[in-house]
């Protein structure tokens, strides 16, 4: 189970009533020095409370298929962590520009439907088995690309864009 604190500190002197205090983004004193340095304890969020609201995909409807592979691309590339960002796009580099309307719609469901990132990526390397209403052929594809067996360097995304020479 991951904790987090619920909130920012905000690093600059305010003086409340006469007393210098630093403050937390609500606006309570922190500490100052008639307290003796007294803080008091962080709120935390439970990452495993399933209370916390998480947007739900609204797929696209009537998208071009090109416009849908050029935002297919661009959010292979910015997923939040970096492991995903450097497998997704670089699949994504290889095989989207390729992929039927059906396969396109299938990588879409995949990278946009799981709330979490390492599912997708724990799923595409074996880690844990892939549930099935993600284990069809796109998912094949990226479980062959996670594999490497060209032993292809993969160390930074792809350019986004092809260079002229």
């Amino acid at each position: 189970m991951f904790r987090i604190p619920a909130l920012r500190f905000i690093n600059r002197a305010v003086v409340v009533n006469g007393q210098a205090g630093r403050f937390i983004a609500t606006g309570a004193p922190v500490c100052n020095s008639t307290d003796g340095g007294y803080r008091p304890p962080t709120p935390m969020i439970d990452l495993e409370d399933k209370s916390l609201p998480i947007p739900e995909y609204k797929q696209k409807k009537n998208e071009p298929l090109q416009l849908q592979k050029s935002r297919l691309l661009y959010q292979s590339r910015k997923r939040g962590m970096l492991e995903n960002g450097l497998l997704l796009s670089t699949f994504a580099a290889k095989y989207l520009a390729e992929m039927s309307p059906a396969q396109t719609k299938l990588y879409d469901q995949l990278i946009n439907l799981p709330s979490n990132d390492w599912d997708i990526f724990y799923w595409a390397t074996g880690v844990k088995p892939t549930p099935k209403e993600y284990d069809n052929e796109v998912m094949n594809m990226l479980k062959n690309h996670v594999k490497n067996n060209d032993r292809e360097q993969r160390f930074m995304q792809p350019d986004l864009y092809a260079k002229a020479n």
